[in-house]
Parts: structure tokens; C-alpha cells; sequence
């Protein structure tokens, strides 16, 4: 008698609509999208990030400009838009700083695990959203 072929799984391409929303990504995931991610905004954003060195840097007066721009604004610009913007700047740097870390810390120990890989990612979050909150709050004037 013959032996009926086991029947093997058909893998097809992801349906965004469908698939995508049901998914769980992990922790790591997560973070290496962040990372991504954070990458991007600085790099999109080195403009801003020229401008602010300069104007910090130039002159007594460039200084008082760029400090005035934080309360006033600049031309059309709310301060609080700017706020906002370099608190995105200062999240993207944390967390790119902080996940490249992470990634260093697993090239040198040369053994992660998936628990590792979990808890250093949570630990990345964390870290990253907390010190976002502790500078955005100074940020905004809160101490």
C-alpha cells in the first residue's frame, strides 16, 4: 500500500490589510524599527540641527535669537511647534544612542538568547522614553 504524501504548509504573501494589523511584533522588533526609524529623523532634520548649532554658537545676539525662538517663535512658526520638534530630536537621539548600545552590547558578548534579546529591548524603551520625558519636561519648563 502506498504512503499518502504528508501535506506541507503553503506560506503566500502577507495581506496588509488582513495579516498586519493581527500581528505581534516583539519587543526587539520594535526597537529595531524605532531605530530605524530615529535614524531617519535626525538624518531628515540635520538642517534644523545646523541652524540650531549655529545660532547657539555664533553671537551673544544669534544666542538670545535662538534662545527667543523656544517662547516667540520664529516668523510664522509657534514656539511651541519648535518645541515639539527638537523633543523629537531629543527622542530620536536617545533612543538611536541607546539601541546602538544594545547592538554593540550583543556584538561583543557574542550570546543572546531570546530572553536577552526581550529584556535589553524593554530596557531600551524604557530608557529612552524615560529620559525623553525627564529632558522634554525641562524642555518645557516644567523644573
Amino acid at each position: 500500500m502506498p504512503e499518502i504524501a504528508k501535506q506541507r504548509p503553503v506560506f503566500r504573501n502577507i495581506n496588509a490589510l488582513k495579516d498586519l494589523p493581527s500581528y505581534r511584533l516583539p519587543p526587539a522588533g520594535i526597537v529595531s524599527i524605532l531605530h530605524r526609524i530615529s535614524g531617519v529623523v535626525m538624518f531628515l532634520l540635520m538642517p534644523f540641527i545646523i541652524w540650531m548649532f549655529d545660532k547657539s554658537v555664533s553671537s551673544e545676539m544669534s544666542f538670545d535669537d535662538f534662545t527667543s525662538a523656544f517662547s516667540a517663535g520664529l516668523g510664522f512658526v509657534p514656539g511651541a511647534l519648535i518645541k515639539l520638534v527638537v523633543l523629537a530630536l531629543i527622542w530620536a537621539y536617545l533612543h538611536h544612542f541607546i539601541a546602538g548600545l544594545r547592538h554593540l552590547w550583543m556584538d561583543v558578548s557574542h550570546s543572546v538568547s531570546k530572553q536577552q534579546g526581550r529584556t535589553s529591548a524593554l530596557a531600551t524603551l524604557a530608557l529612552s522614553i524615560g529620559l525623553t520625558v525627564v529632558l522634554g519636561a525641562k524642555l518645557f519648563g516644567l523644573y
